[in-house]
């Protein structure tokens, strides 16, 4: 909080009221990382909603497919199965970040004519789903392995 002193002479200015203040708005920051560790964060279900799905039109605005490919991608980061194990959930969270990555290319490639940026926009769809091909080879291996592993030995 920045506290400013009037140029009004006659104001009333006091330190502890704007401290005050600014120590009040810390304290509520220095809480949110407590409140997130404690709010549930949902993942893997789906709420008897089917997920919502990116189309790449130019029926709507720039902004608004921005806004679908995004609200696409936290769906689909919300509706990742989690399991506790780093490796998986890291996966399993970055496959729909990088489809967003994909679906906001496909928006710019549809209303950019800039040529660099259609360039840079082909490279990160190209990339992208190359790695998404990658993370869900690695998941389905580590599936396996873990369907293997709590087998009893025979």
């Amino acid at each position: 909080m920045i506290c400013k002193i009037s140029p009004n002479p006659f104001a009333t200015f006091s330190w502890r009221t704007c401290n005050a203040g600014a120590t009040a708005i810390a304290l509520s920051i220095m809480a949110l990382p407590a409140m997130a560790q404690t709010a549930p964060h949902q993942h893997g279900t789906s709420a008897n909603n089917p997920p919502p799905v990116f189309v790449a039109s130019t029926a709507k605005p720039f902004s608004a497919l921005m806004g679908d490919a995004m609200t696409v991608m936290e769906d689909g980061m919300k509706r990742a199965s989690m399991n506790g194990i780093t490796e998986h959930d890291f996966i399993a969270m970055m496959i729909p970040h990088h489809q967003g990555a994909i679906d906001m290319a496909k928006a710019v490639l549809l209303y950019s004519t800039d040529p660099e940026l259609r360039n840079l926009a082909q490279g990160i769809i190209t990339e992208q789903q190359n790695e998404i091909r990658v993370m869900q080879t690695w998941l389905q291996r580590f599936e396996v392995q873990r369907s293997g592993a709590s087998r009893p030995a025979r």
